[in-house]
């Protein structure tokens, strides 16, 4: 048994992860710890969305599950939240998941690494982004991916000005997520990513993939298969796309173990 345990902002997708469980078909789990995220009740109002965005992945917030987690007998932790994090920037989120590592004492990542070391697997480093997040948001995470030495050949930001589209993305069906992959592809990348962990996007990974021809990278995807790659699991799993048919790391490419703390 590997249990991979995800703090989740809020309530929004997470049934994605119980059908990842399923169509692992294997002895792996992955319960969900929800973090209040303050945004729409209380934190935030009167300052900017980038505020609110860093109050939700503050670390008080943060360590409110990670005692629940620690008990499930987790193996490994993801702060399951990509805007959640690298609005940190990059030295800010590795600050922040090394905190979690401290108080859990186990490997710890989040969403955002969940990406560049998904990338990293595919062997890939060009990539367009289809975010849902604000337009003076979305930058950051490209900002982030560049730091990390991938290229960002575009950025789709559909949210509006007053804030994410990710509020109601929850209730975006496959056909409305097919429309924004295709929007936000680019004939330069090599890879389609999806950050928002709010969108239902588990059912159906090789049916975007097969409407652009290339990868596509979604939130929850990467987020399961980062705390199975810290937990040394590696799962064959096609149905969940290319990423979850990898059976090896492409030659010359990278592994890095995430940060861990064990006390």
């Amino acid at each position: 048994m590997t249990t991979v345990g995800l703090l989740y902002p809020g309530h929004a997708a997470e049934e994605d992860f119980p059908r990842i469980e399923v169509m692992l078909d294997s002895d792996i789990r992955v319960p969900l710890f929800h973090t209040d995220t303050g945004i729409g009740t209380g934190v935030g109002q009167g300052a900017s969305r980038l505020e609110a965005l860093r109050e939700a992945g503050a670390p008080e917030r943060l360590a409110a599950g990670v005692e629940e987690l620690r008990l499930a007998g987790a193996e490994s932790l993801v702060w399951a939240s990509t805007n959640g994090s690298f609005v940190y920037g990059w030295d800010g989120a590795h600050q922040q998941v090394a905190g979690l590592a401290r108080a859990a004492g186990l490997p710890a990542s989040s969403t955002s690494f969940a990406f560049v070391h998904a990338v990293g697997e595919l062997g890939a480093g060009r990539v367009a982004v289809a975010s849902l997040d604000a337009e003076d948001i979305a930058p950051l995470f490209a900002d982030f991916l560049t730091a990390a030495g991938l290229d960002v050949v575009s950025v789709r930001a559909v949210g509006d000005d007053s804030g994410p589209a990710p509020a109601d993305a929850a209730t975006w069906g496959p056909e409305r997520v097919r429309e924004l992959v295709a929007a936000a592809d680019h004939p330069d990348a090599e890879v389609v990513l999806l950050p928002c962990t709010a969108l239902h996007t588990a059912a159906f990974v090789p049916e975007l993939e097969e409407l652009v021809g290339k990868p596509v990278l979604t939130a929850n995807q990467v987020t399961v298969w980062e705390g199975l790659r810290l937990a040394d699991r590696r799962v064959w799993a096609p149905t969940l796309g290319t990423l979850f048919a990898t059976r090896e790391p492409p030659l010359g490419a990278t592994q890095p173990r995430g940060i861990e703390v064990r006390e």
